[in-house]
């Protein structure tokens, strides 16, 4: 499943991502630092959506209430349905 995903609150306008057999497959950050984000897409490729969400939930950046990475958890939530 190809999902995009408008996150709020963070750099990035835009998070593309795509998720197989419970597994994200690949996952693209439009805007935001470009060499952290390129790592991290890297680093949980291939990972259980289980897993990025233990991992990654509630993570927050600098005084922002959330992250890219938080935000990727509520674009996998909104695209698989779930809270």
């Amino acid at each position: 499943m190809k999902y995009t995903y408008i996150p709020t609150g963070i750099c990035p306008t835009e998070i593309n991502f795509e998720i197989e057999d419970d597994k994200l497959k690949k996952v693209e950050f439009d805007g935001g630092c470009d060499g952290n984000l390129q790592a991290i897409s890297k680093l949980i490729k291939g990972m259980s959506i289980s897993e990025i969400r233990e991992r990654l939930s509630g993570i927050e950046c600098g005084s922002k209430p959330t992250s890219c990475v938080d935000q990727l958890v509520k674009g996998i939530d909104e695209a698989l349905g779930s809270k």
